[in-house]
């Protein structure tokens, strides 16, 4: 910071917050430009900045040509044509171009890579380890120091493409009890790790190990992959050895686990696909009236169950159903499109009662499809058919998790947000200073996650749902599910027929007992209050919000460049009052911090434990094959069930990376603690906040009495992991028992 005034007045001090990188060693006709603390509407611009302030955002938009340098301070936009290498000699690769009417998709920063000399379509893929972004939207060193995130990136990649015989990649564990070798039970989940931690170890022993690991053989090689990959035992497997196995506990991740956004109120029976029928056949499900009835011992009708809300769904049939003939052809993988249901019962908690699976036709078969229920006929091998049953929705849910509710509805569609703030806000707007803590470190974690995570070959690819289709995937649920007025959790809630709202205003829950929703509805509330406070403050009417051009700007070039393939939908918010304004603000601080927080810090502690949350199928239902594969499970259903899990392999790679998102950085900002500089220069700004922080701490007592309430069945129990991935910080994060408990980060940045 800057302080400047009068020699003997520091009470009439102007601060200068100067929070950039400057490179001495790049010259331009424009000096850097810093401005006051005070925030100013571009109305109020004091005449002697006026100039400046346009200037600056004339120098942040560019000129859309040439390629980006590393000191560069850009903000463009470009469609996502980056992530195969057509020109790899050894292993060429190519992915559709994501952003335009084939694949809808938003749109990534700008780098200005030449064209690939094989795709005319993609983008080069330079060989260096940086990939451009803007400079101040870089980590600092001390988070690249402490996470080194592109080194453990490349050499996890290293690991990945390096293998040289498939028989590795596909080995499956022997047994349940080599899975829990992989733990080391005197390294507990503890935020607080030594020097460099977990992930710095896992480093070293990769420099040294890997090419000692492949010449390994058999019993050798879980040997050499246990010694190489060794974690800390996930919070759910170090709390119930079994509960992985419940059908309780399947059923109440669906609301308190890492994707609490998936399951959604049956609304009719029959259940039906939107999806043509010539195509992929019968579009009434099989799960039917009768084996609801039966399954609820007939204390309601299903028509009944349908009306008093007592059925829940995950449906991921019309989503995965296209894409199954073409997962298929993939090595070690397999696909249907499915669909799981749930009973809520007397006491509040949910028992699943069926799951459906289901292949389309093609040309030399006919549909298949099977509905599996909790121990079936009742036999021993109806109750393992269950349990593969489950393991394959699991999966599914894993993948959707990680490519639609994690990186689609987070980090994809908000970076669009931070480019256009940055070309269109100045630095002194109120709304770009409320905004900012944010996008903190955002477009750094998506540039890295296209180098390493989600391009052609990267860690997702290689071990989630539905393996080189993921983006693709993501792509499609993009076109058909994503609108920005259903991402404020009560219109998402309310979509999904999981709540309803009131004459009075108030939401209703479908299940009065849903953690995220009970949680990130307290969030969402303190939230949107101190955007409604901060608009109202900044804006004394409503004319005010729309004659400010900087702000109109701003939303436009959001929905025509940003999510340019769906700037004409009718749902798009217009900035005309205090309400829309402090509504969609609200919703991109909710995304970036609540919603992200909700699906990111509990996905080592609750799928680090494979059985609990495979990542992928390998091995298709053997009542769909029949014959050998029949007897083969009848002969031995837990080595199917192993064979179906993720290979030694596959799930040491999908642990490492989820130990590594699952991480909070030593310099975090957490909501309700970091205050922006420019909000304790205004008084009012500076009450609004401190209530903001008030009512965090309120929120922590809320989350607490409710984790201890005996009646709140989905969050108290024994052996039950508490939900506190929506527990605002109060206090040192790093003196909390969990990671999960931390604290909800303000931005997207890892």
């Amino acid at each position: 910071d800057i302080e400047v005034f009068p020699t003997s007045q520091e009470e009439s001090a102007v601060t200068f917050h100067c929070k950039s990188w400057i490179d001495p060693s790049h010259c331009t006709p424009d000096k850097r430009v810093f401005f006051p603390a005070h925030s100013y509407l571009p109305s109020q611009t004091p005449k002697g900045v006026e100039g400046l302030r346009k200037r600056e955002l004339e120098i942040l938009r560019g000129t859309g040509c040439g390629e980006r340098k590393e000191h560069d301070r850009i903000y463009d936009y470009d469609v996502y044509n980056d992530l195969g290498n057509p020109d790899d000699d050894n292993n060429p690769t190519t992915r559709p171009v994501l952003g335009g009417k084939e694949h809808p998709y938003p749109r990534r920063c700008r780098t200005g890579r030449p064209r690939s000399k094989k795709d005319p379509f993609s983008e080069e893929r330079s060989h260096k380890e940086h990939i451009y972004v803007p400079r101040d939207e870089a980590f600092t060193e001390r988070k690249m120091g402490a996470f080194d995130t592109k080194k453990f990136m490349s050499q996890l990649h290293a690991l990945t493409t390096g293998l040289k015989t498939a028989k590795h990649k596909s080995q499956s564990f022997p047994s349940l009890s080599a899975i829990d070798q992989l733990y080391d039970d005197n390294f507990r989940n503890q935020p607080v790790q030594p020097e460099g931690g977990k992930l710095r170890f896992v480093i070293d022993l990769l420099e040294t190990e890997l090419l000692h690991l492949f010449k390994l053989e058999g019993a050798a090689f879980l040997e050499g992959i246990r010694r190489v990959f060794k974690f800390e035992t996930p919070e759910i497997h170090d709390r119930d050895k079994f509960a992985w196995f419940r059908d309780e506990e399947f059923a109440r991740q669906t609301i308190a686990g890492m994707n609490p956004m998936s399951i959604q109120l049956v609304t009719e029976f029959p259940i039906k696909s939107n999806l043509d029928e010539a195509t992929y056949g019968p579009a009434d499900s099989l799960i039917t009236k009768e084996v609801v009835e039966e399954q609820i011992r007939r204390v309601l009708t299903a028509d009944e169950a349908v009306q008093n809300k007592k059925l829940f769904m995950l449906d991921y049939h019309d989503l995965l159903l296209p894409y199954v003939h073409k997962v298929r052809k993939l090595d070690g993988t397999t696909l249907y499109g499915s669909r799981a249901l749930f009973f809520l019962t007397a006491d509040g908690t949910l028992r699943p009662i069926a799951i459906e699976l289901t292949r389309p036709k093609s040309k030399k078969k006919p549909q298949w499809r099977q509905v599996f229920t909790p121990g079936c006929d009742g036999s021993v091998t109806g109750s393992w058919l269950w349990q593969l049953a489950k393991a394959h929705i699991l999966a599914h849910d894993a993948g959707v998790h990680q490519l639609v509710s994690h990186w689609l509805r987070t980090h994809a569609c908000t970076e669009p947000y931070i480019i256009a703030a940055n070309r269109q806000l100045s630095q002194m707007h109120p709304v770009y200073r409320l905004l900012h803590p944010h996008f903190r470190f955002t477009m750094e974690i998506n540039a890295q996650a296209r180098a390493m995570l989600i391009n052609a070959g990267g860690i997702i690819e290689g071990s989630f749902v539905p393996g080189e289709y993921s983006l693709e995937l993501s792509s499609v649920a993009y076109d058909q599910q994503w609108r920005f007025d259903m991402e404020a959790l009560p219109e998402d809630l309310i979509r999904r027929g999981m709540a309803v709202r009131n004459p009075n205003g108030e939401l209703e829950l479908a299940i009065e007992d849903y953690p995220y929703a009970n949680d990130g509805l307290l969030v969402w509330d303190a939230i949107k209050q101190w955007a409604l406070t901060y608009v109202q403050h900044y804006y004394p009417c409503a004319a005010d919000i729309v004659d400010d051009e900087e702000l109109q700007a701003w939303w436009t070039e959001v929905r025509t460049k940003g999510h340019a393939d769906k700037q004409d939908e009718p749902w798009w918010p217009e900035l005309d009052s205090h309400e829309n304004l402090a509504q969609t603000l609200a919703t991109i601080m909710w995304v970036t911090s609540g919603h992200h927080a909700a699906v990111n810090f509990g996905q080592y502690p609750m799928a680090g434990y494979i059985p609990n949350r495979p990542t992928m199928a390998r091995r298709n239902m053997p009542t769909e094959i029949g014959g050998d594969d029949m007897r083969d499970f009848v002969e031995a259903p837990e080595k199917v069930l192993l064979d179906t899990f993720p290979s030694q392999y596959q799930s040491a790679i999908v642990l490492a990376i989820l130990d590594l998102l699952s991480t909070h950085s030593s310099d975090e900002e957490y909501m309700g603690t970091h205050e922006e500089p420019a909000w304790t220069k205004d008084g009012v700004i500076n009450q609004a906040f401190e209530e903001f922080k008030e009512s965090t701490r309120k929120i922590v007592e809320q989350v607490d009495e409710w984790n201890n309430d005996p009646d709140r069945k989905n969050r108290h129990g024994a052996g039950m992991v508490p939900y506190v991935l929506l527990r605002p910080s109060d206090g040192d994060p790093t003196d909390e028992k969990m990671v999960m408990e931390m604290g909800i980060p303000n931005s997207i940045s890892i």
